[in-house]
């Protein structure tokens, strides 16, 4: 590591399947991988033209009209994975207090502390009396990992309240392709609002790094400023392009995604398992016993998302029958005690 990066300054998330591999002596193609909440059938890349290769990446290669037609906005920048916006938009402001959905995905709260912000985690249940200590406002929506929608009117009357001191709403809608009428990208024109989207989840096209920043084109100058040119390589914009334009694939993959997601809280409440919460791509469960049903699990090389706070678990989807029939055999033999109502109702209380 760097002599100026911290061991701190490094957050670690699930996939990291290498490491469960070493440690359980299951060879990588044994396992089978729930941990990420990706669309295990993504869409199908054809053959990247070799053009794409060949020459920098160019902003008049259709991609941002694609992209805008797909989710509906105005004004868009294309960026290299919501993740390099999660960490650019806390540059672009000086030193205030922060409130960002907990639990939720580390990276946000992570991204803006280290750029010298007053981080504050904040419940659902607490963001309307907390609102106005606040000139930033983060979240997640559906949350990772607990699934947790908010209606687009009272997320509507958050950026209202927060604009007002010329705060900023940011939204992750990274798991939001499955339920597009919840999403905000409509009103991202609106002053202080800011919509992050995804390629990764709903398209499974994770490795190609696309994200999309959604908001008022003043924003959107500075970010791109911040970011430099060239953000996004050309194969990556010329392959989302081409995704954004699949309308009969998303269907498609909305319907059958759907069903998985049921099938997935079914089988899993079958074997005491009752899902917390989650959304199409994947299943949330608060347990006392996350980490000996992880390691349940692995020892069997079956590889799911653990979280240390709240203790849970987090199932993505089989890809196929054999993967089912696999997670449901090894779901027959875990050991599950008994816990208490209080634990397991904890969640739905906060929330």
């Amino acid at each position: 590591m760097p002599d100026h990066l911290n061991s701190n300054d490094v957050l670690h998330h699930g996939g990291r399947l290498r490491q469960a591999s070493a440690k359980h002596s299951i060879p990588l193609e044994n396992w089978l991988d729930l941990s990420t909440g990706i669309n295990p059938n993504g869409w199908p890349v054809p053959t990247i033209p070799p053009s794409a290769w060949l020459r920098l990446p160019e902003e008049e290669d259709g991609l941002e009209q694609a992209a805008c037609d797909y989710y509906g906005a105005n004004h868009l920048l294309p960026v290299a994975g919501s993740q390099a916006a999660i960490q650019a938009l806390p540059m672009l402001r000086s030193s205030c207090h922060v409130g960002v959905l907990d639990p939720g995905y580390a990276e946000h709260a992570h991204a803006w502390r280290r750029a010298g912000h007053t981080v504050q985690p904040i419940i659902a249940h607490h963001i309307s009396e907390k609102i106005n200590e606040l000139l930033v406002l983060v979240l997640i929506h559906p949350n990772n990992p607990t699934g947790i929608r908010f209606s687009v009117e009272q997320l509507l009357n958050w950026r209202a309240q927060i604009a007002e001191r010329d705060g900023w709403l940011v939204v992750d809608e990274a798991f939001m392709d499955m339920t597009p009428e919840y999403s905000l990208v409509p009103y991202s024109h609106r002053k202080g609002l800011i919509v992050l989207r995804s390629l990764g989840k709903f398209f499974g096209l994770a490795g190609a790094r696309v994200g999309c920043v959604c908001a008022a084109t003043e924003l959107l100058t500075q970010l791109a400023a911040w970011l430099g040119p060239w953000a996004l390589n050309a194969p990556a914009r010329w392959v989302a392009s081409a995704a954004f334009k699949d309308s009969v694939w998303q269907s498609d993959a909305r319907q059958n995604l759907e069903k998985e997601g049921i099938r997935l809280h079914t089988l899993l409440t079958q074997y005491g398992l009752s899902p917390t919460g989650g959304c199409s791509l994947f299943q949330w469960k608060k347990t006392r016993q996350a980490h000996a049903l992880h390691e349940q699990l692995a020892s069997q090389g079956i590889f799911t998302r653990l979280f240390s706070e709240p203790s849970s678990l987090r199932f993505g989807l089989p890809a196929n029958e054999m993967e089912w029939d696999r997670l449901e055999r090894t779901l027959m033999n875990i050991r599950i005690k008994p816990e208490s109502c209080k634990y397991s109702h904890e969640h739905s209380a906060s929330h």
